[in-house]
């Protein structure tokens, strides 16, 4: 199958802002069931139909801020595929889009771009038998090793949780997921597309540094507006080499 249908799954509006802009996608209100606060965004870029579907933002809690976390990114990731595939329209692609904290011990710095390998989690502790790999969830991504060495980005795991910041036990699980970087989405993302057999892999850019001296809050809300700016550079040359190749090309 050439790829020519992609979902870019971001789950901030201030990611996707600049890459909807630069490539003047549509929004599509009809996408998504009006009873969820999904937003997605419809056009081409050469010969590509791109659909970038965002989480919107929290009116259950009354907050107003992005729906962050795993919850909202798979529900969104879930409805988008299911509706593309009902509308014969189905997904060739999905690339789970966004910021990430890098570990240094990994050789990430503010502004990297990492594709990546594998996703798993590092915050479902269920000390049961059996149970215990379905907590990590490890799930491995399309290979994008021909991607990653035409555009000189850096390969690596992404390890996923609900928190921003981290204890000592998610370090000892984030080490042993062998992770590059760390994120809110991307396992519960690539578990969606796994249901509906979509092909995916993640494009991560660092804000901050975990194993860093800074705490990652203040790190996170100083490099956003960069990071963000940096996805919208880095996204359009991910489309550019993915659209009109075979999967085993990636």
């Amino acid at each position: 199958m050439t790829i020519s249908n992609v979902v870019i799954a971001i789950a901030m509006e201030a990611e996707a802002s600049p890459f909807v802009d630069h490539l003047n996608l549509q929004p599509d209100t009809t996408f998504f069931p009006t009873e969820t606060p999904f937003h997605a965004f419809r056009g081409k870029h050469n010969n590509c139909n791109l659909t970038v579907i965002t989480n919107g933002k929290d009116s259950i809690h009354g907050t107003g801020v992005d729906n962050v976390g795993t919850v909202p990114a798979s529900l969104a990731t879930f409805l988008a595929l299911q509706k593309m595939k009902t509308d014969d329209d189905e997904a060739h692609l999905l690339i789970n889009a966004g910021t990430c904290g890098g570990f240094q011990r990994k050789g990430a710095s503010i502004g990297d771009v990492f594709l990546t390998t594998a996703v798993a989690n590092h915050d479902r502790r269920i000390a049961i038998p059996d149970f215990t790999p379905y907590g990590v969830g490890k799930i491995d991504s399309t290979s994008v090793e021909n991607l990653a060495s035409s555009l000189d980005y850096k390969l690596g795991v992404c390890t996923t949780g609900n928190s921003l910041d981290f204890h000592e036990m998610d370090t000892h699980h984030m080490l042993e997921n062998d992770a590059s970087v760390k994120d809110m989405e991307a396992a519960a993302i690539a578990w969606s597309a796994e249901m509906w057999g979509t092909p995916h892999f993640g494009v991560k850019v660092v804000t901050d540094i975990v194993d860093g001296d800074k705490p990652s809050h203040e790190e996170f809300m100083e490099n956003l507006g960069t990071a963000a700016q940096s996805l919208q550079s880095a996204l359009p040359k991910v489309i550019d080499f993915v659209c009109d190749k075979k999967h085993d090309e990636l």
